[in-house]
Formats: C-alpha cells, structure tokens, sequence
C-alpha cells in the first residue's frame, strides 16, 4: 500500500525545551497507528506540527509524498489530513448541524457536503437527534462525537486523534472505538495519540511509545501491549 504519513527525524522546540528529539515513524495507508506515552510526552506537539499548528526546528513531515513544511494548516486539511483536536473544543455556541457544516468550511460542493452529512449521521444517529441543538449544552460523550463528525465532514485520507477518550464513562470510551474501527474500515488512515494505551493498542495496527520526545518502543500493537514495561508503566500491570 505505501505510506500515507512518513515523520523522519522531527524536532519541535518550545524555547529553550526541546518538545521532540528527532522522533521518526509512519502510517501505511489504511492504518491504525498509535502513539502511546505519559502527559508531556510530545504526543499532542508530533499531531499539531503534522497538522502544521506547530513548526519544526528539524526533520520533515511527508504526506503522500509531498513534505508538509511551510505549507499553512488550513491548506493541510484540503489536502486530507484533519485532526480531532484534545478537548474537542466544539464551537459551544453553534447549533450541531452549524458545527457540522463549520468542518466542510475548506468545500464548495454543496450536495456532496450534504452526502458527508448523511455519512456522519450513520455513524452518529445522536448528532441527527439533536441537530438544532447546541453544541455546549451535548454531553462530553456527545461533543466528542461532535468532534469527529465535524472532523469528516472534511472528507479526511489521514484523521490524527488526539485523546478522543478523554474524560469519557468507560462504556462510552467503548462506543467511541468501535465508531473509530468504523471509519477506518471506510478507507481512513488514522494516527491516535490515546491515554487509555490498552483500548488504543486493542484497535491499532502499529504503536510506538513516546517518553520525553523520543520513540522508545515501537512494533506491531500486539507486542507492543505485552511488552512488561509498557504493561508496567501504562497498563497498571507489575
């Protein structure tokens, strides 16, 4: 299949911290891939400088072959790469359907804005329920399908994640996987960058563990969740 992402020695600096210390890896087509790693890690900075909300000191970010540096963020979604931002951060103020159509701000095509529409709705029945609804008064489990329905209504190739999990009931953290599972069976080439690393490697193709900016660990998800020290530090397992 060919990657769809390739990070080739990445270094982000905040001032005088370097955030990320030439960490490489990449996302085949059609993947799942995970970035597992405690708070401060530099999983949020490694999706936000691929998203282009952050610049590089060094290393290069490849998608589809074309290197992403200088190019502006909104530029980037056209191109397909959309990220579901830690947070969710929702336009509260807007009506569901606004912040749905807020997500296809880069389209002009009226009806196949419309198709995507439908597309969210069958993955998310609950958006449809509550359209005239708005978005601060969902709940958290309903903002962060919120989220990514607004997400997909960019027409995504890569989606980036970040914490999608966050904050959420555990049956609730359930149904946000499957629907994860759902559109990557749809032809979405994800990058997850999840706390709860065993729901992430229990979908995920590939991970590789982040500590302090650099890739300590990385393989197929499987091993990687029976690793002892992945187990031990992320997994609560001794």
């Amino acid at each position: 299949m060919g990657d769809i992402l390739a990070v080739e020695n990445l270094t982000v600096n905040y001032g005088a911290i370097q955030a990320l210390q030439g960490i490489s890896f990449h996302v085949e087509e059609g993947e799942i891939v995970t970035l597992i790693g405690a708070n401060g890690a530099g999983k949020s900075t490694t999706l936000n400088t691929i998203s282009g909300l952050l610049h590089a000191a060094a290393g290069s970010v490849q998608y589809e072959g074309a290197d992403l540096a200088g190019i502006p963020a909104d530029e980037i979604v056209k191109m397909g790469v959309v990220q579901v931002p830690e947070g969710r951060r929702i336009f509260a103020p807007l009506t569901v359907r606004e912040n749905l159509e807020m997500g296809a701000y880069t389209r002009s095509d009226r009806d196949e804005i419309a198709e995507s529409m439908k597309r969210v709705f069958s993955s998310f029945p609950r958006l449809e329920e509550r359209l005239a609804q708005l978005g601060g008064t969902l709940s958290g489990g309903e903002q962060q399908m919120l989220a990514m329905g607004r997400a997909l209504m960019a027409q995504p190739k890569l989606l980036l994640m970040d914490e999608p999990s966050m904050g959420l009931a555990p049956i609730l953290v359930e149904e946000i996987f499957d629907i994860i599972q759902e559109i990557n069976d749809q032809g979405v080439s994800i990058l997850l960058v999840e706390q709860n690393a065993a729901m992430a490697l229990s979908i995920a193709a590939r991970a590789y563990v982040l500590e302090t900016g650099r890739v300590v660990l990385e393989g197929p998800a499987q091993e990687v969740l029976e690793n002892p020290d992945v187990q031990k530090a992320y997994l609560g397992e001794a």
